[in-house]
């Protein structure tokens, strides 16, 4: 790449974009984040060693460009696919992955840490952080700019900012500030005449301090990034994020520094492509698409997902509790609250991506009187445990989560399957955890879950909500009368699995009874009597099997272990493919079940 014309970099850009839309449409995944970097990953790839140099990207659903730009474009049809690329960095697939990322604000922290160990080791290289997509209204990484600061060591900060227009600040004038502030002279001049200020006494003190609120006066009107400069960077830009020659000579101005540096980015999020430019948010994480129309290749049988469910329940409820309100962090379309947003604006809260303060905020909200339901994949709330601990469960605050994406998500792979919230929220006392099984019981669960005046929590997976036997009753009951040989206890929508394979083993001559069992936590005393009395218990959780229910189940029946098979994820470490080949790799389908039943007795 550094031995391309400007003309021919931007026909690679080009192309690159062409094979991101392809591949996209095809096999899904983050598209409108990615058609926003293509200029600025050619422009880091030409300007910095990549063998050398470290290169950290941030929440990490903007590196397709970088996948291809550094030895993958061959494999680059196979992302997010069984066997194939993942959708994020990663350290086991390529060099040039320094730090595995798939949740945000985490990209200056590593950064830093990667900076120091080189420092430490004698290592000359380096280190740049990408940030963007929300991702700064994380507290994280406002910590990781304050240690940055205090170390004052060399670090190079992007701001991917794909929300603002380019504003006036790009042109002449800020140019010439960034040139003339990394200019080594101007570096110098600076440290010597604060130097000679200093040495003066108290009067040069004075001088110095009036001379800097001049400059700083002069910075306030023509620089946009003064808090950063506040805090100890230095700050270039704004910077036109789609001008390679642009972005290569304010990477050079930065590498010349021994200072942190914060460059602000300034991108289009979907450029390339007019439905992503048009829709961003609904091409952020996107299904399989026609490329020609921008029209999504959805499954016509999935009437409604949970997600849409939720959305639909929450807003009915509104609409009968004025005390009700919703809390998203940076995902309102993504979990379902679009239309309660419309419907209720003073009651919908976007709180960025923060997930600790939106837990809090909802433990204040609950402790001022109101009703707040927070929506936020199961793999997200991981970041706010401790808030959930002190905050909301020691209070015994009437907070209900609404954990969207729980158990295996498919093809986002390891940093997004929600496989540990059924351990983690058990723990906590005072809280209560439903699992809904289908369509008829998420609005009955949510809204039981409001009335317990105490924390909750919903988990669901991103299925569709098929409909449930007819008969179900409303709370957990065993689904057949007579003594079983074996007893099954699926959660959430692998109940129905149970109730398939209960059909199934009957054929074969087992019978077999089926609990349900929308309250997974506490356990409910009547499942604990009849699993005590049964011959074999199978559990199925999409869960790790630490901690889960079928561990809790355990606990409550004695020996119950002895004549207890748990199926579920035996590790976290679950690598991407479709949400239903994870499940059928872990035994949880009707047939998965029938030969863990089979086994079992023989």
């Amino acid at each position: 790449m550094r031995n391309l014309t400007a003309r021919e970099l931007e026909i690679l850009a080009q192309e690159i974009r062409e094979l991101i839309i392809g591949i996209v449409a095809k096999n899904g995944g983050h598209l409108a984040s990615n058609l926003g970097v293509v200029e600025l990953t050619l422009a880091l790839h030409r300007e910095f060693e990549a063998e050398r140099d470290q290169i950290v990207w941030d929440v990490g659903h903007q590196t397709y460009a970088h996948k291809i730009v550094t030895g993958r474009r061959e494999r680059f049809g196979s992302i997010r696919q069984e066997g194939g690329l993942s959708g994020f960095p990663k350290r086991e697939e390529s060099a040039y992955d320094v730090f595995n990322t798939g949740h945000a604000t985490t990209s200056i922290s590593a950064a830093l840490g990667l900076a120091e160990a080189a420092r430490h080791l004698g290592v000359r290289s380096h280190v740049v952080a990408v940030i963007g997509d929300g991702a700064m209204t994380g507290g994280m990484a406002w910590e990781a700019i304050n240690h940055a600061a205090h170390l004052a060591r060399p670090l190079i900060v992007i701001l991917n900012d794909n929300e603002m227009s380019i504003s006036a600040n790009v042109g002449a004038i800020a140019g010439y500030l960034n040139a003339l502030r990394t200019a080594r002279l101007y570096q110098k001049t600076k440290r010597d005449v604060q130097g000679v200020f200093k040495g003066a006494g108290s009067v040069g003190e004075r001088l110095w301090q009036w001379a800097t609120r001049l400059k700083d006066s002069f910075k306030y009107l023509l620089i946009g990034g003064i808090v950063f400069e506040e805090l100890g960077f230095t700050y270039l830009g704004p910077v036109d994020g789609h001008s390679i020659p642009d972005l290569t000579a304010v990477l050079r101005q930065a590498k010349r520094l021994t200072e942190p540096v914060f460059i602000h980015c300034l991108t289009q999020k979907g450029r390339g492509y007019l439905p992503a430019l048009r829709q961003p948010d609904r091409y952020h994480s996107a299904p399989p698409f026609m490329v020609e129309t921008g029209a999504r290749r959805e499954d016509n049988a999935c009437q409604r997902t949970f997600t849409q469910l939720l959305g639909e329940s929450l807003h009915a409820l509104a609409g009968q509790d004025h005390k009700l309100v919703a809390i998203t962090a940076a995902m309102l379309e993504a979990t379902g609250l679009t239309d309660f947003a419309r419907s209720f604006p003073k009651r919908t809260y976007d709180v960025g991506i923060a997930e600790a303060h939106m837990v809090t905020f909802a433990a204040g909200l609950a402790a001022g009187g109101l009703k707040p339901v927070v929506a936020v994949y199961s793999t997200f709330m991981q970041r706010a445990y401790d808030q959930m601990l002190h905050d909301v469960c020691l209070q015994k605050l009437p907070v209900v989560l609404c954990l969207d994406r729980a158990g295996v998500v498919g093809e986002d792979g390891e940093t997004h399957h929600g496989l540990y919230d059924l351990s983690y929220l058990r723990t906590l006392p005072n809280m209560t955890i439903f699992a809904p099984s289908g369509a008829q019981d998420l609005p009955v669960l949510l809204k039981k879950a409001l009335h317990l005046g105490a924390p909750a929590a919903l988990r669901y997976p991103r299925d569709c909500a098929l409909h449930l036997p007819a008969q179900l009753p409303l709370y957990g009951a065993l689904l057949i009368d007579e003594e079983p040989d074996c007893l099954l206890v699926g959660i959430g929508p692998l109940f129905l699995e149970c109730y398939q394979a209960a059909s199934r083993l009957k054929q074969q001559g087992v019978r077999a009874g089926v609990w349900y069992c929308p309250q997974v936590w506490p356990l409910e005393e009547q499942l604990i009597s009849i699993a005590t009395r049964a011959k074999l218990v199978v559990t199925a959780e999409d869960n790790i099997l630490a901690g889960g229910f079928g561990a809790s189940l355990a606990e409550a029946v004695p020996g119950g272990t002895a004549k207890l098979v748990r199926l579920g994820f035996a590790d976290g470490c679950v690598s991407h493919a479709p949400r239903n080949v994870l499940l059928r790799r872990a035994g949880l389908t009707a047939e998965g079940i029938v030969a863990a039943v089979v086994r079992a007795l023989e």
